[in-house]
């Protein structure tokens, strides 16, 4: 037990910095809601694929539905359906088996579609390359618009590559008003 104590008070706090003024995050995620209107007159709906990923990246998605990121308040939700889906969120390296599955839920969403590859395996296989039981990265089965690189990639990181894919398709996105 001592030892497992002194390791403790050697190592230190090993946590996150708290986060900074809430009025700051406040007044960005005004702006950032402003701007997902402005773009498409209503909420951005996400459809998230895990394509064969370790989860960890899914772990940083489910971060920005907690009360400190909360993107539902800022106009992003996500949707069980790529039929009701703006945007394809892809984890992982593909794999064999979901090769198929992605490109069936990609094909099922209106246009204009966005695609966003997260984390280091969405990008270029990551760790897992490309190999006998995956095809690599996201944008060999199907277009990639942004690529979010990091093993996982930080919430806020995730948050502006989403932006960032609204922000580079403008002839892509929906007029405000357009069903």
């Amino acid at each position: 037990m001592i030892p497992l104590l002194l390791k403790v008070v050697r190592t230190g706090i090993v946590t996150e910095p708290s986060p900074g003024a809430m009025a700051e995050w406040r007044r960005e995620s005004a702006a950032i809601g402003q701007e997902i209107l402005g773009l498409l007159g209503r909420a951005l709906v996400i459809r998230q694929v895990d394509a064969g990923s370790c989860n960890g990246c899914e772990l940083e998605i489910h971060a920005l539905n907690n009360p400190y990121y909360n993107i539902e308040g800022l106009g992003i939700r996500f949707a069980a359906s790529p039929r009701h889906a703006d945007m394809l969120l892809v984890t992982g390296p593909v794999s064999k088996n979901m090769e198929h599955a992605l490109r069936i839920a990609y094909e099922a969403m209106p246009d204009p579609k966005l695609v966003v590859a997260v984390g280091d395996c969405g990008r270029d296989g990551g760790i897992f390359g490309e190999g006998y039981a995956t095809c690599g990265g996201v944008s060999r089965v199907i277009p990639v618009d942004v690529t979010v690189p990091g093993c996982p990639p930080p919430p806020a990181a995730i948050l502006q590559g989403l932006l960032a894919a609204l922000a580079a398709r403008p002839e892509r996105t929906m007029a405000a008003g357009n069903p």
